[in-house]
């Protein structure tokens, strides 16, 4: 519970003839990660083949795959068992024919759609025309008459008429954005006098499509006939590509299974180290798998490989994968600790104090018994009618934190903050009384929480074999000291000076910390010499600006938790201010009763969702900035074991 699934590395040898079914029986176990070792005085560097090429080929065919899927409009597969070993040349044949069935289709629809456009942009081309019966034979069909059309501001309509003769015939028709389109008509003799006038007016020409003997009408009657022939066209060629996908889609989604499975051996195999007739297959399993893992091999094999598996204590901490077993009620506050980091493979693992703490913040910021039900409710259908992972573990946080929110809304007597039940509550509503008891119980929680994350880290560190870090970090034994004595002189101020005991105490808890955070790193400098530290002054410059830092981060980091009991008022707050208003609308002539409720069913939703999205998001900040800012690194490396499709889990090692 505390700690990652133990690791082991599994190195085999294998011939050369077994390793392709050696590496699909692991993948289709999916329990190993695989890795190349470093070389190194007993692992000298191993030759690995280049399959760049093949790599390549099988790239191809899945981009053609993927280009087929979306002309048939075929999502992708669902998954399953990957099928056996596929060949690239009948492959790439097969997907050519497939290609021929529906090459022609899917270029006559898509010649259809374009001509659909085209038909749509021409009639609104003429859609300010219809209605009149405009010849679109075009400028240059009549002898003896000058015709235009185009728009101008409304507001130049006046003196445009003005400026035109008798010879001129004008026609304006409805329009928008402040211009109206305009017909405008006289002889070829005055046709330059229009054309000044129009200038002059801001006339914006508008050259309508030429077609013989037709008006805007006809010409857009027309249009949308072979709109329509065009539209049963598709239909006929959409009910065609159905067919050729229900034909080919069992076999796309076979072929791309195997696409993928052939793409994560390959990629597998060209990592792989090798000699001229064997191959090194090695990776990390789960400590409990590696038995069985090891009895597959050598029956794949017929006893034909070497098999060592080895625990991770010589490995560098950092290359152990780590792989993280929760139940499904802890699986979803592990989703909160990956949003930071992954823990170390030689880490505590926290996932139960958060999920506890998390909870427990949450509720004290959000008490109210009404607004927890509604999210324990909301949860328990997100984990019953869920149809994802993920939109169960979302119930199961809602259910929770609405559960939390309960407790202490029955401790606060807050019920969607009904003052009737204000006198039921076993503490009281944090915004009566004394408001220091609960500034004092959310700091009580911040000493609890800084605490455990200095316990944490000091375990982490002993775990590691850091002892220095362990006694001497400002998070570690001596931080422990230096926060608990601080609080005990706080707490037993008066108890610690009648036995005269306040000097020693000062020396003890104070002075003896502020030295072991002022050693730590010139002691560091001297046993390890490796250069991390720079020269010895530069070592003592950090520990002096590192123990100040302590002395300030121990006040900020507890005096943050503060926040936990100004949420809990501020909510108390808003559902105060919903009742105020309320009582200010029932007093309306019109309505006032039915306005009050309405205004406090709105308020309390506001509190819903404006207080329950603060509060997670705090109680998220304190988990990451105060909590594990104190022990937790953050810089594992998740467990990725090797599968057919999707992720190889190769990694360097």
């Amino acid at each position: 519970m505390f700690s990652p699934a133990p690791m082991s590395r599994l190195s085999a040898v294998v011939l050369d003839k077994d390793e392709r079914e050696v590496l699909t029986t692991l993948g289709r176990m999916g329990v190993i990660q695989l890795t190349r070792l470093p070389a190194g005085a007993e692992t000298p560097a191993l030759a690995v083949r280049d399959l760049t090429g093949e790599i390549g080929r099988y790239e191809r065919l899945r981009a053609r795959l993927e280009e087929i899927r979306r002309l048939l409009e075929i999502t992708a597969p669902a998954g399953g068992e990957p099928p056996g070993e596929i060949d690239l040349s009948e492959a790439d044949e097969r997907l050519g024919s497939i290609e021929e069935h529906i090459g022609e289709v899917s270029h006559l629809r898509r010649a259809y759609r374009q001509r659909q456009r085209d038909l749509t942009a021409l009639c609104d081309q003429v859609s300010d025309w219809r209605g009149l019966d405009v010849p679109l034979a075009g400028p240059d069909h009549f002898s003896f008459l000058h015709f235009v059309t185009g728009n101008l501001p409304e507001q130049n309509l006046a003196s445009l008429r003005a400026a035109l003769g008798d010879n001129v015939a004008l026609a304006v028709l409805e329009g928008q954005k402040g211009r109206r389109p305009v017909i405008a008509m006289t002889t070829r003799q005055n046709s330059d006098s229009l054309e000044k006038a129009l200038q002059g007016a801001g006339f914006q020409r508008e050259v309508l499509p030429e077609v013989e003997g037709a008006t805007p009408d006809t010409l857009c009657a027309e249009k949308e006939k072979e709109h329509q022939r065009l539209e049963t066209e598709l239909q006929r060629l959409d009910i065609r590509l159905k067919s050729l996908a229900d034909e080919f889609a069992p076999y796309l989604d076979g072929l791309e299974a195997a696409i993928w499975a052939e793409l994560g051996l390959v990629r597998a195999q060209q990592e792989l180290a090798r000699t001229d007739a064997t191959t090194l297959i090695t990776g990390w399993v789960p400590a409990h798998e590696a038995a069985r893992v090891g009895e597959h091999l050598r029956r794949i094999t017929r006893g034909r490989c070497a098999i060592e598996v080895t625990a991770p204590d010589d490995a560098p901490e950092e290359k152990v994968p780590t792989l993280l077993t929760h139940s499904g009620l802890l699986r979803p506050f592990g989703m909160l600790i990956s949003s930071y980091g992954t823990p170390n493979y030689r880490e505590l693992e926290p996932t139960i104090f958060v999920a506890v703490s998390y909870v427990l913040m949450f509720g004290i910021m959000f008490g109210d018994w009404g607004h927890g039900a509604t999210l324990a409710a909301l949860g328990v259908a997100a984990l019953l009618k869920g149809k994802t992972e993920k939109t169960r573990d979302m119930g199961v946080l809602l259910t929770a934190c609405g559960l939390s929110s309960v407790v202490f809304g029955i401790v606060y007597g807050s019920f969607f903050g009904l003052e009737h039940f204000k006198r039921y509550a076993l503490w009281h509503d944090p915004l009566e009384g004394d408001p220091m008891g609960l500034m004092y119980g959310a700091i009580a929680v911040g000493v609890i929480m800084i605490s455990l994350g200095m316990i944490l880290n000091a375990v982490n560190r002993f775990r590691r074999g850091d002892v220095i870090g362990g006694f001497l970090d400002k998070f570690g034994v001596a931080g422990i000291l230096f926060y608990w004595g601080v609080l005990a002189m706080i707490i037993g101020r008066d108890a610690i000076s009648s036995r005269g005991l306040m000097g020693a105490a000062l020396v003890v808890f104070l002075v003896v910390p502020a030295l072991c955070w002022i050693l730590k790193e010139p002691l560091e400098y001297f046993l390890r010499r490796s250069g991390e530290h720079g020269t010895l002054g530069i070592a003592i410059t950090e520990s002096f600006v590192g123990a100040f830092e302590a002395f300030l981060s121990y006040l900020a980091n507890t005096i943050s938790f503060v926040r936990l009991g100004a949420y809990a008022m501020s909510h108390a707050a808003l559902l105060v201010a919903a009742f105020m208003l309320a009582e200010q609308v029932k007093h309306l002539p019109v309505a006032g009763t039915v306005g009050g409720v309405i205004v406090v069913i709105l308020g309390n939703l506001v509190a819903i969702v404006l207080e329950g999205i603060i509060a997670s998001v705090q109680a998220l900040r304190l988990e990451y900035y105060e909590f594990f800012g104190k022990f937790f690194s953050g810089d594992g490396q998740a467990f990725e074991p090797f599968r057919l499709a999707g992720k190889t889990g190769f990694r360097e090692s």
